[in-house]
């Protein structure tokens, strides 16, 4: 047999990476297809589960793929390497392994030297540790594409593409209300979103237009949903509404101090900042581009409280939804609160008081200017 060609460059070599699980594994399903040689038979493809399940194990796997890539098909022709879900290239425990280390770093030389022109080799994963050697050869010879997580200030935009996306391709229409509802029900997880809109899909059948009765009939909440959905009653005032999910959420195993931390304490903060805005700057709700404007024009003794982004400016989007809402509770009953959120924090941790009970009597404080309103 000829010696087969080698490719000059590395066009032959594609990675899919990212923290996004579910956006890493749908990206890589479908450059599989593209790359999968046409006409090709079942020794064309090869794909290569990239799970270990010990260093050992890891260290076959790379064994196996490198025998792949040297490999060709019997009667010729291309052929499609796919090293699938690779997790121990991270930095973990086997990942640091001495026998996962050295397989990696094996096959990063068969990859510098070249692999045949007609081999195409796909590598998909989760976790990489940028600092090694490995991914470092991936990067100076590979075309690699990233999907990480959306960041936690601006997750709602991010995923509302991701959904309008992956709606469109199931012929689901989403008014733009349904799409912010299922948004922050089904949260930020893109393997979960993807599940969700497949019960979707199936729940509606031919009817292809997407309601809130819908989403609120068959979409289950994720751990986005639980803060959207406790946040969303402190927002409108519904105490009844927000002591109930409590409850459920409670009764599903979730953690009370869980709760507190990533639904109420976020809400209550939000609320105080956009009151506070409101009141002592005289910044109101109108746009958000307006809103942001206005906020980013002002000193930064007048917005260093703010929570922030990563580029250090603030984090504008959060409040910005809830200022509407503030205009419910006075700033001083918000200050009132937030410790209020502070001494619950304590007795939970520190005390042996019934969870439940803690997290409705803050509930109660909270949400008590609203309940008076109504009373009268």
């Amino acid at each position: 047999m000829p010696a087969a060609k080698k490719a000059p460059t590395a066009s032959n070599i594609r990675v899919v990476l990212g923290s996004d699980d579910g956006r890493v594994k749908e990206a890589a399903a479908k450059l599989a297809l593209e790359l999968t040689p046409e006409g090709g038979d079942e020794f064309s493809t090869e794909v290569i589960d990239g799970i270990a399940e010990n260093a050992d194990h890891a260290g076959r796997i790379c064994a196996d793929v490198i025998q792949a890539i040297q490999t060709l098909p019997f009667f010729g022709g291309d052929k499609l390497v796919w090293l699938k879900n690779l997790n121990f290239a991270a930095d973990n425990v086997t990942g640091r392994a001495r026998a996962a280390t050295e397989g990696l770093e094996a096959l990063a030389e068969i990859l510098k030297a070249g692999i045949p022109s007609d081999v195409r080799l796909l590598i998909s994963a989760t976790e990489v540790d940028k600092r090694r050697t490995f991914y470092k050869t991936l990067a100076s010879l590979a075309k690699i594409e990233a999907f990480d997580r959306p960041s936690a200030d601006r997750w709602e935009a991010e995923v509302a593409t991701f959904v309008s996306r992956a709606a469109k391709e199931r012929g689901l229409d989403f008014d733009r209300q349904a799409l912010e509802h299922f948004v922050h029900v089904a949260g930020e997880n893109s393997s979960l979103v993807l599940s969700e809109l497949e019960k979707l899909d199936v729940y509606l059948g031919d009817e292809r237009e997407v309601s809130v009765e819908d989403i609120q009939a068959i979409v289950s909440l994720g751990r986005g949903g639980i803060v959207f959905e406790i946040g969303n009653a402190i927002g409108k005032g519904d105490l009844g509404g927000a002591i109930d999910l409590v409850d459920h959420f409670l009764f599903r195993g979730e953690n009370a101090v869980g709760i507190l931390l990533a639904a109420i304490v976020p809400k209550v903060r939000n609320l105080l900042y956009a009151r506070d805005i409101e009141e002592r700057l005289g910044i109101r709700a109108g746009n958000f581009q307006s809103y942001s404007g206005s906020l980013a024009r002002l000193p930064e003794s007048e917005v260093g409280h703010l929570p922030k982004k990563k580029d250090g400016k603030p984090s504008v989007y959060p409040i910005f939804l809830a200022a509407g809402e503030a205009r419910k509770f006075p700033l001083r009953h918000l200050k009132v609160s937030l410790a209020a959120c502070l001494e619950a924090n304590e007795r939970l941790v520190t005390t042996s008081l019934d969870h439940q009970l803690v997290l409705h009597q803050l509930l109660a404080k909270v949400l008590a200017p609203v309940a008076a309103r109504r009373r009268m």
